[in-house]
């Protein structure tokens, strides 16, 4: 009796790996990439916002030690490429992130909050974050240190 062999031949194969290769040609033009864009611009500005919201408490939670407080301070030109935070009395930096290349941030780039947890006189007060088309305004309210994001 003759046994039967169940295989896949190299002609078949090839064949099938030409198939994908051609599909996938034709799917990555139609990838949406500015989507990718778009979450990133949200990511940054909910990143900005939560640091922002630290130095506050920072500068809230450590006012018996610290009289001067605590600022978020962007750093290069604008489009800002990263931020710290620095602690105003012992000039030293807590933390540092960067801003990824394919976000614009821009506006204000110094946010120094009191050990009241309000801002103090010469920060700023706004800052936007855009990328793919979505756009994010953060606004500090000076006499309160209240922190808000809005998506225009």
């Amino acid at each position: 009796m003759a046994r039967q062999k169940s295989a896949f031949t190299i002609v078949e194969l090839i064949l099938i790996v030409l198939i994908v290769g051609i599909l996938t040609l034709v799917a990555v033009p139609r990838l949406n990439l500015a989507v990718i864009s778009k979450h990133k611009a949200e990511a940054t500005a909910k990143k900005i916002v939560t640091d922002l919201r630290r130095t506050r408490r920072l500068a809230i939670s450590d006012a018996a030690n610290n009289t001067t407080g605590f600022a978020l301070k962007m750093t290069s030109s604008v489009p800002y490429t990263g931020y710290e935070i620095e602690n105003l009395d012992t000039q030293t930096t807590i933390d540092s992130h960067t801003i990824d290349s394919a976000v614009n941030c821009a506006g204000g780039d110094q946010f120094e909050f009191g050990p009241l947890g309000n801002l103090l006189s010469g920060s700023d007060t706004q800052l936007t974050v855009a990328a793919g088309g979505k756009t994010f305004t953060i606004t500090i309210t000076s006499a309160t240190g209240m922190i808000k994001c809005m998506e225009n």
